[in-house]
Formats: C-alpha cells, structure tokens, sequence
C-alpha cells in the first residue's frame, strides 16, 4: 500500500523493467513571473498543437517539445513499448533559473513540484520525481527540498552544475547538502547549456564536449576542494555518466600528488605528497562515494563509468523524451552480464534507497528510505 491507501499493482512492475532515473517534464500550465519579475528570463511554454509546443525562455524559443513532456498518458504507452517499469521525472536544465530572482525561482520550482507531485500520485507505480529548488538561496531551497522530500514518490532533487559562478564545492551549500543527507535525498547533477562557455556552443559541441566536460569540472572542484571530506555521506549522482570525469581521473590523480608536494594547488590536501595509488584522499578513491547514470552511448565508456563509481553505484539513465534518448533505449544495458545489467537497471535503487514506487512492496515514504547505510556493502542479487 503506499502512503494514502493506494494499492500498488505488483503484476505491471514487479521484477521486471527499467527504473529511468533521467527523464524530464514540464507543466504546460508553468507561471507567469514576467510581471511580478520583469527584470529576470523565465521560462513558459506555448502551445503549437494538441500535442505540440515550444519551450520558451526569456520570451524567445528555446525547444520544440511534445505531450510526453506533460502527458503521463503519453509517457506510460512509451514506457511500455521501450520495458521502462518506472520513470524519474525531473526539470529540464532550463528551468533552474538561478540568474534570476530568488524569490521567483522558489514559485517556479514550488510548480513544477507541484506538477510532478501530482503525476505520481496519479500513476504511483510508474513514476517518482526529482524536484526543482532554488538553488541560488540554500535556506530556500532547502525549504523546498523538505518539502518535496515529505511526498510520496519524491527521491530527491535535481540541480545544475554550478550556481551562476558559485561551485558546488562552495561551504555556502553545505548545509543543503546536509539537509540532503539528513533526508535521505538523492541529488542528481545535470548540466545546463547556459552554463557553457562560448567557444563550445560556438564550435556546436553543447552536447558533445560542452556538457560532459561541464559534468566533469563541477565533479573534479568537488573531488579536489575538500567538499566531500565536508559532506561524506551525500548522495550525488552525475548525469550522462559523470560526463568526461572518467577520462580526466588519472591526471586529477596526479595532479593532486603535484599538489601534495609543493607543485600545484596549495587547496589539495598537503597529505597525498608521496601517496601512491592507494591513497583514499586521491579523486579516483573518493570519486567511489558518487553516483552516476548509464547514458554514455558507448560501451568502454561505460565500462570506465563502472570502474570508477562501483558496479552498485551506476543508475539507469535515457534522458526521455529528447532526441539525445538512446534507441533502443537499453542499447547500452542490454547485453551487459546478467548481474551488472540488473543493478544498473534497478537493484542499485532498491539497495541504497529502500523498496522503489512500483516494486510490488510498498512506497519509497520517509520512512521507507536508507535501508542500507550509504557506503556499506551491498546486497547480493539472488536470482
């Protein structure tokens, strides 16, 4: 039963399907903060169709988006054609709006919450939701963050890869970041294309170089500045695979031991001068406490994703419903060895996370989260 009465229905989820943790949607109805916010780029959508729209910012076209962004009716037929049990609805990028007024962004990211809320409360075995918070005031958006936390369905928020120029890393967010933990929330980081420099968007690399290696620096500031010796027990996920993270994580090795001896940054921990692989304060050995998703496109990319997050700290991810989506959608999953592919498809969820909406068991409540505690050792998959 979850929280309410409502009866899970066991037969359509139970052990079988994907848990998509990337996916995005928007309310067709967001508000319009223009007039009481004029001085700020908001974003608002206009309709070209039943089932069409464009996604405007500022008042200028950003994307064309379908009824998939809003209509769960239209998201459940996909699911079902594509083996997705359940979705994890989140804002898209776009939305963050942490340029503009706090104020405003609380309204915005209360709706859009609001709007996810309602989905999962209509189709509780299908869905569950990351929320919105306006990240730009941490007291605010740790309000937010409570009070999405305190809803059915919600496993935690979303949030860009920077906050306008302040890093994630930055001690003014580290009481977010333990409110997070208190409340068991997973924190999913997705780069947003406003953050990327003008050369990327320039060459036309946005999505191939400017995001993952925008992923990648804001995780690389957290390895290297000390912000997860501060914040040891929260659970960050990076989209597309922790973006180039992977590929950067020998040389962040490095130079943090160049750094330990006098020759780089004199904010790297003086400790790691002469460690050698097996130091825990190296990026490789505390990039283990992150998590990530499976969109990488690319087999040996996953592969790397996996020896650097830990077989049970990779999620599944597809991006839906935007054309980056992978097609298949399990391409990159699919014929992964049968114990890899299930935790990745679900069971890294359920051991970190308790009993996911659409398990067959019951609702993802407060009190249903962190069976395990972070960092302890997984459970075994019994076939």
């Amino acid at each position: 039963m979850l929280d309410g009465g409502t009866t899970i229905d066991i037969h359509r989820s139970a052990g079988t399907g994907l848990f998509d943790v990337h996916t995005h949607a928007v309310n067709v109805d967001l508000p319009d903060l223009r007039q009481s916010y004029p001085a700020d780029s908001w974003p608002s959508i206009e309709r070209t169709g039943a089932a069409t729209a464009n996604l405007m910012f500022g008042g200028q076209r950003y994307r064309q988006i379908d009824h998939r962004c809003w209509s769960p009716d239209a998201r459940i037929a996909d699911m079902d054609h594509y083996g997705v049990a359940v979705q994890v609805l989140s804002p898209i990028p776009v939305t963050f709006c942490y340029r503009a007024s706090a104020s405003g962004a609380a309204e915005l990211a209360s709706a859009q919450n609001e709007f996810f809320g309602r989905i999962v409360q209509q189709h509780p075995t299908r869905f569950a939701a990351l929320g919105a918070v306006p990240l730009q005031d941490p007291d605010l958006a740790v309000e937010e963050m409570r009070r999405c936390m305190r809803r059915p369905g919600f496993l935690g928020v979303e949030i860009g890869t920077q906050v306008v120029e302040t890093e994630l890393g930055d001690p003014s967010l580290d009481r977010f970041f333990a409110v997070a933990h208190e409340l068991g929330a997973m924190v999913l980081v997705h780069p947003s294309d406003q953050d990327l420099s003008v050369r990327v968007t320039t060459l036309g690399l946005g999505f191939g170089a400017g995001m993952p290696i925008e992923t990648a620096l804001a995780a690389a500031a957290l390895l290297t500045g000390g912000a997860l010796a501060r914040r040891p027990e929260v659970r960050l996920c990076l989209a597309h695979g922790g973006g180039a993270l992977p590929a950067m994580i020998g040389r962040l090795d490095q130079g943090a031991r160049l750094a330990g001896n006098g020759a780089g940054s004199p904010d790297l921990p003086s400790r790691l001068a002469g460690n050698g692989a097996g130091s825990p304060d190296l990026p490789s050995r505390l990039a283990g406490r992150l998590w990530c998703d499976s969109l990488t496109y690319d087999r040996s990319a996953l592969n790397a994703v996996v020896q650097l997050f830990g077989h049970d700290h990779v999620v599944f991810g597809s991006d839906y419903p935007f054309p980056a989506m992978p097609e298949p959608i399990d391409d990159i999953v699919a014929d992964l060895p049968a114990d890899l592919r299930r935790r990745i498809s679900r069971t890294n969820l359920e051991e970190h996370y308790g009993v996911f909406p659409g398990a067959g068991l019951d609702s993802l409540s407060a009190a249903g989260r962190d069976r395990r505690p972070h960092g302890g050792p997984p459970a075994l998959d019994i076939d």
